[in-house]
This record gives C-alpha cells, structure tokens and sequence, in this order.
C-alpha cells in the first residue's frame, strides 16, 4: 500500500506529515510518497523525508501512485477528476462545500474529513481542530500584543503607572482557552463570555472572569461545538457583549457554527465605543466573522480599531502545526490501515464513519444527506 503527501496552495505553510510521523508509517511496512517540496514551507527538507525512508515524487506521481493522498486542503478540480477509487484525508470543511463533496461522490473517492470527527474522548489524539485551534488561540494574543499600543501587563515607573491592557475573549472553546493562558502570562485581565456554563470553571481555572448570560440554548449534545441561540437570548448576550466590549482594549472572536455563517457578535454600535488603537482578532473570519467589517486574511480599521481577519493563524507555525497535525493524521491512519499495512474501513468503528464524508458513489455523512 502507498500512502501520498501532496503539498499544499501557495497560502498554505503546513504540511499533513513531517519526517517524524513519515518514520512511523515506514517502520509499519507502508510505502510514502512525498511531493517533491511539501514540507519545505515547515521546515522538513526533502532529504529529511528520505532519511527516514519516504520517496520523493513529482505531484502526478503522487497522485496516480498512492492509494490514500493525504492533503490538508482539497485538491484543484482537474486533479479530483483522476483520483476515481482514491482515498482522500484531509481537513475539507465539507458542510460550507457541499457541491464539492457531491462531485467527489461522483467520482468514487473515499474522502475523510477530520473536522468531522465526533468532539469524544476517543477522538481527542486526532482532533485536528483541536490541536490547530491551539496555536491559533495562542498566535492571535501574540499579534494582538504586536499590534496593540501600549503594553499588557501593568506597571509602575517613576514616570507614573500604566494599567494593565483589558482582553475579552469571545468563546472558550481549545482557542480560546489558549488565549485566555497567553493573555494572562503577558500580564492582561481577561474577560471571556461563552454561551455554554459549562466552560465556566475552566475560565475561571485559568484565572479569567466569566461573563454569563442566562437562558443559552442546551448546546450538550453538539459535540463540543456552539448552536444557534434564540433571538430573546442574542438581546441579552448582545446588551452584555457590548458591557464588556466598551472596557476592552483587545477582543479575540473565535465563535463559529459549523456549516453556517459565523454570529455577528461585536456590532458596529459596539466598535463606536471602543478606544482608539483597539484591536481586534477573529478567528472566525473564513466563515464570516464575528463583526459586521470583518474581511479573511485583511486587517481593516474602524472607528480606530484595528479588525484582522485570520482563520489560518496555525499556519504562522508550520513546523509545530505540522508535527502536531501529522500526529493526528497517524493516529487516525491506525483505524484504517491493518497492522499488515493493508486498508480496512471499519464502519462499525464511530470515528471511521464521523469523519467519512463520500464512499461508493455516495455522500455517507448524516448531515450532508
């Protein structure tokens, strides 16, 4: 069996798998095929892969020779078009591309989607989201901290005393965690509102308040993820959120519901009341983001406040992104491949099937049905 590594569009700095997770694939008996260049962008030269025992191929090679193609994002359409009865693994976003996924259907790939895997705890050593929102969480205080004008912890000089920056945190999902641990090192007070209670004690473990809003819809059963909320409950999310946003130096947004347009959290009622030299972070800003101004991979100013859309500040740290993805992919490699390095898809196996998006000539996912 080979098992391909394409590299990624020119935006793209990460790689699916680096030298280290190529060597275990190796030693498991499994032939790798890596794009000539794929992981140069992280850091992982071509001879590195060759030391551990991978090939280096030109991308057709790749394509027409392995039997799983591993690619974070999705390939060009005319590639689609030659991998009939190929296995694709990779991060696709399948719920905002549905066409897409009809059309690999049609053409009999077998096509898994990370973002798809159920949020369980069986599925945390795969959890590609996860293990990106991580860095991202961490990245985005760090470039909020850049692009801020004054310092974030406080300080007391002979000159007089400086107050500490104030940070809101909008969602405390594995992102917004992080940025809560970043923020707090560099010396901010943090504020942070989720519509589930349930992140509460986490918040407040990391030394943040927790802002609440009573009446959330029960979001239990979403797997890990955010749900619509009614409109009596964005009224008074909205009449709290802007409280909050009118102290705030810095926000980071990292609300998204998958599948939809990302919640317009700060209004531009909101940003009037903001200091001049604000900044603002969003992390959802591929789906929409969570102002009303927000544009992906663009910083706009408003009012004096800086709004950087970013959904990919992951790929600010290939070599870490890399690795901690490429583990992900590994770890999910091992239900699927035996340990005579021959494929098996397991349907019984939740996980196989979570993430499993086309199969047969159909799309296979309950919710793309």
């Amino acid at each position: 069996m080979v098992i391909g590594v394409l590299k990624e569009p020119a935006h793209e700095t990460r790689v699916s798998i680096i030298a280290e997770s190529a060597a275990a694939l190796v030693k498991k008996g499994i032939m790798l095929f890596v794009e000539s260049g794929a992981g140069e962008l992280a850091y992982c030269s071509n001879s590195a892969y060759e030391q551990v025992g991978a090939h280096i191929r030109t991308r057709e090679e790749v394509l027409k020779g392995a039997d799983i193609i591993l690619t974070i994002h999705a390939p060009t359409p005319a590639e689609i078009d030659q991998l009939s009865s190929k296995i694709l693994i990779g991060v696709y976003q399948p719920l905002m591309h549905v066409d897409a996924m009809k059309n690999w259907a049609a053409k009999n790939i077998t096509s898994f989607s990370l973002d798809m895997l159920p949020r369980t705890t069986r599925a945390q050593s795969m959890d590609v989201l996860s293990s990106q929102a991580n860095i991202a969480g961490y990245k985005a205080v760090l470039m909020a901290a850049n692009l801020y004008p004054r310092y974030f912890p406080m300080f007391m000089t002979a000159a007089g005393s400086i107050k500490p920056a104030k940070v809101l945190i909008l969602g405390a999902g594995v992102a917004g965690l992080q940025a809560i641990a970043t923020a707090k090192r560099l010396g901010a007070v943090v504020e942070v509102f989720d519509t589930r209670p349930a992140v509460k004690e986490e918040v407040m473990s990391l030394g943040a308040k927790f802002v609440e809003v009573e009446g959330a819809a029960d979001a239990s059963k979403a797997g890990g993820y955010a749900v619509e909320q009614t409109e009596e409950y964005k009224q008074k999310q909205q009449q709290r959120i802007s409280e909050s946003v009118a102290k705030a130096d810095i926000i980071i947004t990292t609300a998204q519901i998958p599948g939809k347009k990302a919640p317009i959290l700060i209004t531009e009622e909101m940003l009037k009341l903001m200091q001049n030299g604000s900044v603002i972070i969003d992390l959802a800003a591929s789906t929409g983001g969570n102002t009303p101004f927000t544009k992906n991979n663009e910083t706009v100013v408003v009012n004096g406040v800086s709004i950087v859309g970013n959904s990919n500040l992951q790929a600010t740290m290939p070599s870490d992104a890399s690795k901690l993805y490429g583990k992900n992919i590994f770890n999910f490699l091992q239900l699927i491949i035996t340990k005579e390095a021959s494929i098996h898809l397991n349907w019984e196996d939740d996980l196989v099937k979570g993430s499993c998006i086309t199969h047969n000539n159909e799309l296979v996912h309950e919710r793309l049905k």
